[in-house]
Formats: C-alpha cells, sequence, structure tokens
C-alpha cells in the first residue's frame, strides 16, 4: 500500500472531515488531481475491523451519489443488475480486503462484501468508490451510467 504524503493525509483529513483512523492510499483522482477514492486497510490503527475497502472522498461525488439514494436508486440498483454478477462482486470485494489482513491477524476481521452486506446493495457509495478505483462492479457500472445521464444525480420522475 502507497503511503500518502503528509500534504495529502491533511488533504484527505480536510475532505473527511476528521483524521483517518487507519492506513490508506488514494487510488482515483479528479482530472485535476484532488482525491476522489482512498483504499483503506481492513483493520484500523485501534484493532477494529473495517469493511469498506473502497472509500468516495470527493465531496462532488458524495453529493451526486447521496442524490442519486435519496430517489430511490438502491433498490433500482439492486433489481437491475444481475444477481449473480452481485453476488460475485461480493465475493471478489471481500477477497481482495482479506488479502490486505495482516497474517497472523487473531482479532476481529471485517466480513460481507461490499458497504459490509453479503448480499443485494446497501450503499451506493462504496459501489462506485470501488468502481472508481477499477473494480468489476456491476452496481458501480450502474451508478456511472446514471451519473452520465444526470450529472447532478437528480433522476427527474424517479
Amino acid at each position: 500500500m502507497a503511503s500518502p504524503t503528509e500534504a495529502e493525509r491533511a488533504q484527505i483529513a480536510d475532505l473527511l472531515g476528521r483524521k483517518p483512523q487507519g492506513r490508506f492510499e488514494i487510488v482515483s483522482r479528479h482530472g485535476d488531481g484532488t482525491p476522489r477514492v482512498i483504499r483503506n486497510v481492513p483493520i484500523l490503527d485501534d484493532g477494529t475491523p473495517m469493511p469498506t475497502l473502497y472509500w468516495l472522498v470527493s465531496p462532488r461525488d458524495r453529493l451526486v451519489v447521496s442524490r442519486l439514494e435519496s430517489s430511490g436508486a438502491v433498490s433500482r440498483a439492486e433489481a437491475s443488475v444481475d444477481p449473480d454478477a452481485l453476488r460475485d462482486a461480493h465475493d471478489r470485494y471481500r477477497a481482495e480486503r482479506d488479502l490486505l489482513i495482516p497474517a497472523g491477524w487473531t482479532g476481529h476481521r471485517p466480513s460481507a462484501g461490499v458497504g459490509g452486506t453479503r448480499v443485494g446493495v446497501k450503499c451506493l457509495h462504496a459501489h462506485y468508490a470501488w468502481f472508481l478505483a477499477g473494480g468489476d462492479d456491476p452496481v458501480g457500472a450502474w451508478v456511472a451510467e446514471q451519473l452520465a445521464a444526470n450529472p447532478d444525480g437528480n433522476v427527474p420522475d424517479a
């Protein structure tokens, strides 16, 4: 995991509104270089499991995805994607996260898949973050399609 610079740590703390609770790396940026997505370690500094590997830190992205979610898009996304593809995405996400847990770790471990769920869709932000970081996430791809059609996240007559 590539360590961020002190300036990047401060920038991420500013974007989150708090100091990150564990190590992370910036894995996706906007065209101007500002961070969009970080990848967290699965075990925080205090030993707490962190189920969300990819975290959307861009205020603009968080805003438009929140607008999309408020329009009922979580249910629409779940109904629109192939359930087997979604289940596979959860399994791949969990496997990627599990590879980052230190060997010999005996404490609590994060479980489940994207957004901390084993099935279905819980959080479009988590799916979209993984997609932006290069993950093969059918829900993240669905979110990207919705935002391409409605860049402000407002979905008319949804």
